[in-house]
């Protein structure tokens, strides 16, 4: 770091002229990029800022007007402080007006007692100054081939997030632009502090630009995101107290080597799934997002010897129900072997079919019934024998391990689509399937009779739920709800709730009162002090069905 006004006083050879600060002793640790050595009244107009000028004051003006104004200019450019040498203009004190605009722009004024060689001074702080800058060097680079590294070998968010919080010393935090926490690293702290409650605290933490370091939690904060999207933030957990005027946080830099990292890893598809897989997810997403044509798709799979032309295909999603989020490393590996369970179960049925990975959590498969082949029949068997298959799995894990594995990791969530009788509309039924898959999970495991689930699952719900990943539709809940959620979390308040709770009733304030167990002039006020911070009038139908969307969709990105 760049010494600072204290620091310089604190040389031998500044204490050699028995420095005196005699106004912006609050200012002291300005970081000092220069010294400059000038007696020209309007030096001003040849900084840059950051310089700690040194002068004898003997061409400064005699009148109060002037001196403010050298003062002032001074400060507008940004100067680390000022230094007057008694003994050529000024003797025992320094002129009133000088110290009293010094202290109201909070510039610190440093009176040297006793004469001193200027040089002498310049060298011993270019010195420093010079040594600083070698050593941010030297960080610089070291964190540069750090991230490069973790780059080129396509490192997990974790093992990134590991590498900010060692090289910081500070816990560090990924999370999504819901303020959902992706992957963390305590730095030795206490999980439990770092954690609760982290979404209430992280609303609260909105600094200036990309990268910004909020004072009242002295959080440093920079955004993660590439090709002009942003998909969350990169937190460091750390209050190094005040920052110094014009001082940078000792960290950003790094932080924003780790951002740009993630951000480039996340455009990088790697799993370590076979390449049978690999090519049926490829297969898989270019149907779905249209990088394919019609024709490509069908040359494509016949060639893996899944026929698609002239068939039915039935478009089905799996899930599974678990409780928390597994680590990053542990999730990628579960799903895996839930896709060559999905595989295993086809090939089980003597079907025929594309399987593979869909996104973090689901897999898809594309069925193609021949003209022989019962669609519920073949469903049936394949969710069965989908079915043992997990429950084979469930119980070699329970097993091999010291802690048993709950029944609900294993149970697989089976979700169908209309079936359709093109390629062309393959996206379709693949679509159809993954809104069902996200519905269902709203189900109790073990509590349907039937096999699989299909589409009159479905409500809005399963909608949001299929969009809850989408940086849309997060930010669409934080433009809607983020003033009242930022509310609640800053006064511990209740108003999104109300809010709930109001929508709920249908509108109807009276029965809305009733629910939320208060008085209805108590209960109207809550109402309308929603209307004010969120600038909305409850009474207006679109405003009240635009929020009760907003709701279900934060309902959505919480799970």
């Amino acid at each position: 770091m760049l010494p600072t006004v204290a620091h310089v006083l604190d040389l031998e050879v500044m204490r050699r002229g028995l420095p005196q600060v005699v106004a912006g002793a609050a200012h002291l640790e300005r970081p000092v990029r220069w010294v400059h050595v000038s007696e020209l009244p309007d030096v001003a107009g040849m900084l840059q800022g950051g310089e700690l000028v040194l002068t004898t004051g003997i061409a400064l003006p005699e009148d109060r007007e002037g001196l403010a104004r050298y003062v002032r200019e001074l400060d507008e450019v940004g100067v680390a402080g000022l230094v007057i040498e008694f003994g050529r203009r000024y003797f025992d004190n320094l002129p009133r007006a000088l110290v009293h605009a010094a202290e109201q722009r909070g510039l610190p004024l440093i009176a040297l007692r006793r004469e001193l060689r200027f040089v002498a001074v310049t060298e011993a702080v270019h010195a420093l100054v010079v040594n600083a800058q070698l050593e941010q060097l030297r960080i610089s680079e070291a964190v540069h081939q750090v991230f490069n590294e973790l780059a080129v070998e396509g490192a997990e968010p974790a093992e990134v997030v590991r590498q900010v919080a060692r090289m910081a010393g500070a816990p560090v935090v990924l999370e999504n632009l819901a303020h959902q926490v992706l992957a963390h690293d305590t730095a030795g702290h206490l999980e439990t502090e770092l954690l609760e409650g982290w979404e209430r605290r992280s609303r609260g933490v909105r600094p200036p630009g990309r990268t910004g370091h909020d004072p009242r939690s002295g959080w440093l904060v920079t955004a993660v995101g590439a090709r002009g999207q942003d998909w969350g933030r990169l937190i460091l957990v750390d209050d190094p107290g005040p920052l110094p005027d014009g001082l940078a946080h000792p960290h950003a830099m790094l932080l924003e080597r780790g951002a740009a990292t993630l951000a480039l890893n996340r455009l990088v598809v790697r799993d370590r799934e076979s390449l049978e897989r690999q090519t049926h997810r490829t297969l898989l997403s270019g149907i779905l997002t249209h990088a394919l044509t019609v024709s490509e798709v069908a040359l494509r799979a016949q060639a893996l010897g899944v026929p698609l032309e002239g068939r039915r295909l039935v478009g089905v999603v799996l899930r599974q129900r678990r409780g928390p989020s597994p680590a990053a490393l542990e999730a990628q590996a579960r799903l895996r072997d839930f896709t060559e369970l999905a595989a295993t179960a086809v090939r089980a049925c003597r079907l025929s079919a594309l399987v593979g990975a869909l996104d973090d959590e689901g897999v898809g498969v594309l069925i193609a019934l021949g003209s022989q082949q019962d669609e519920h029949s073949a469903l049936d068997a394949f969710a069965a024998a989908l079915r043992r298959l997990a429950a084979d799995t469930g119980r070699d894990a329970a097993g091999g391990g010291a802690q048993p594995v709950p029944p609900q990791v294993f149970e697989p969530v089976v979700a169908v689509g209309s079936s359709v009788g093109s390629v062309r509309d393959a996206r379709r039924t693949l679509l159809e399937a993954t809104q069902v898959a996200d519905a269902a999970l709203h189900d109790a495991p073990g509590g349907r009779a039937a096999a699989y689930y299909r589409l009159p699952d479905v409500r809005l719900r399963g909608l949001l739920h299929l969009l809850r990943d989408d940086a849309r539709l997060q930010t669409y809940v934080e433009r809607e709800l983020g003033p009242l959620l930022a509310y609640d979390a800053e006064h511990g308040g209740q108003l999104v709730q109300m809010l709930r709770i109001y929508l709920e009733q249908g509108r109807n304030k009276s029965a809305a009162a009733d629910a939320a167990h208060l008085s209805r002039p108590s209960f109207y006020d809550r109402l309308h002090k929603v209307e004010r911070i969120l600038s909305v009038d409850l009474d207006q139908v679109e405003s009240c069905l635009s929020l009760h969307v907003a709701l279900l969709a934060l309902d959505a990105v919480r799970r």
